[in-house]
């Protein structure tokens, strides 16, 4: 059998759990550096104490809790399912399992590979679950993984950034040509991607790159006018430019009325669309007199878990692990 491991950020599974995970996600010098190493956890524990109430707050507009565990869950099954129904295994067993490991919250990555070994399972494919390579999400999720299954002493191949995978693009491009059918004209399309510190880019990090490498793929295949914005930026350090907030109000200026909004480094919901878009940026577009709506995330469209299918089986044919 081969074990399947989906990486993913992880979120806060009730408003209780929301300064824990904040305290997990600050406590990564990955993401960002709180001054020297050995300040970092007690300005996370600051900053978590601080940042909880308003935190909850926004919680509280989307069911007080993330839907990311259900959603990554979900998209697990999903994959499990395809990937075992397309190999013909001798025997009853299946050949692949597929599972689901959280950097900042439950199911935890080593927790996850606890029970991996348990089940039985030696060799482990790692797909993480961002689309454009960061040495905040993958970069991190991926450096977790490996030095847990070092420990476990299992054999592991992580899959590269997959931000140009054609099925991959061909999901984006379907979702957003589901919405644009909600318009009466034609929109103007905004890609707000998470923003990530300008640091990281200027220190050879390739995630704008790649993000522009997704959006130049998804272009090729529609007619569409088009903007790149970034959000979610926390802490004064300077981050990609420009924040969708600004882009709002830039493309208000310029008249747009219309504007669909595709959240292109996500591949599913949790706080940053749901609230952040589908609240902040929708009350604030409605403000500058525009009319805004949002792509629907790839959650677990058939077209996705395809994607993700072919992901796996390209990337474990690099191993040559047998499949039986």
């Amino acid at each position: 059998m081969i074990g399947i491991i989906l990486l993913n950020l992880g979120g806060p599974d009730s408003l209780e759990a929301i300064r824990p995970f904040l305290y997990n996600l600050f406590s990564d010098r990955d993401i960002i550096r709180l001054g020297p190493s050995f300040l970092q956890k007690p300005l996370a524990s600051l900053i978590s104490k601080t940042r909880s109430k308003k935190t909850m707050a926004m919680y509280s507009l989307i069911g007080g809790k993330s839907p990311i565990l259900e959603i990554t869950t979900a998209q697990a099954a999903s994959l499990e399912s395809i990937l075992n129904s397309s190999i013909v295994a001798p025997g009853p067993s299946p050949s692949f399992k597929v599972h689901i490991g959280m950097r900042y919250w439950h199911p935890f990555i080593e927790d996850t590979l606890d029970k991996m070994q348990r089940d039985g399972v030696k060799r482990i494919l790692a797909l993480g679950l961002y689309p454009h390579y960061s040495i905040a999400t993958t970069g991190s999720s991926e450096r977790i993984f490996k030095k847990a299954a070092e420990k476990r002493h299992m054999e592991y191949f992580c899959a590269p950034s997959w931000f140009n995978h054609p099925i991959y693009i061909d999901a984006l491009a379907e979702k957003i040509q589901e919405k644009m059918k909600d318009f009466d004209n034609k929109p103007v399309v905004l890609f707000s991607a998470h923003s990530l510190p300008q640091k990281f880019i200027d220190e050879g990090d390739p995630y704008a790159k790649e993000i522009r490498g997704t959006i130049e793929a998804v272009t090729k295949k529609l007619d569409i006018q088009w903007h790149l914005s970034y959000q979610s930026k926390s802490g004064p350090v300077k981050w990609l430019e420009p924040s969708t907030e600004h882009m709002l109000e830039e493309l208000a200026g310029k008249g747009v009325k219309d504007l669909l909004v595709v959240p292109v480094s996500f591949v599913s919901d949790h706080i940053e669309t749901l609230y952040e878009i589908d609240i902040l940026y929708k009350n604030m577009a409605q403000k500058l007199g525009i009319n805004l709506k949002r792509a629907e995330s790839l959650n677990t469209s058939p077209q996705f878990i395809e994607a993700l299918k072919d992901i796996v089986m390209q990337n474990l044919e690099k191993t040559g692990w047998d499949l039986k």
